[in-house]
């Protein structure tokens, strides 16, 4: 007689997780008044060239910080230094997509990570998030890795109505099969 296993229940969601959603639909709305505002104020073929020179300029943006990178890993590879972070590469690559993104707000933000000053702002709020995401103030779900590898354990242990599969690993090689031969155990 087997026990039923109750489903492992998921960690809460971050306030961050559930707030996404809602930030997003609220910067998409803030971007489609904006460019009805400026193209009721400069013309709508205007704001088309505008967003279409962000395309191009985003691409150039990416494609350049992409020779960039590769230029710095073959340098690097020639003369081994120290490994120093890439954040500015990793700016630049971030501005041209959003300059790809259409939009003018999205452009505005770009625009901020391409200027020195804006963009030394951006590095240490980089910084800030990436040492806060590395510390876990909440205990319940702190290890989300142990955490979702214990709930695939738990997936693959039990079959969909409840039942525990009862058996046995075999390491390859060990087992009857094509490429090993079978003995049968030995009864003492």
């Amino acid at each position: 007689m087997t026990q039923q296993a109750s489903p492992a229940r998921p960690a809460p969601r971050s306030t961050l997780r559930r707030v996404t959603p809602l930030l997003i639909a609220g910067w998409l709305v803030l971007e489609i008044w904006l460019l009805t505002v400026v193209a009721s104020a400069a013309g709508w073929f205007t704001v088309l060239l505008a967003l279409v020179a962000g395309v191009f300029l985003g691409g150039w943006l990416i494609k350049r910080a992409g020779r960039r990178a590769f230029s710095a890993m073959v340098e690097q590879s020639r003369d081994p230094k120290p490994e120093q972070p890439q954040t500015s590469t990793s700016l630049t690559v971030l501005a041209g997509v959003l300059f790809i993104l259409p939009g003018l707000l999205s452009d505005a933000v770009a625009l901020t990570l391409l200027f020195p000053p804006t963009r030394a702002l951006w590095r240490a709020a980089a910084r800030r998030v990436a040492s806060g995401a590395l510390r876990s103030t909440s205990p319940v779900g702190a290890d989300r890795f142990a955490d979702a590898v214990r709930l695939q354990e738990q997936l693959r242990i039990h079959r969909p109505d409840g039942k525990v599969i009862q058996g046995e690993v075999v390491e390859p090689g060990t087992g009857p099969g094509p490429d090993t031969e079978y003995r049968p155990p030995i009864n003492g």
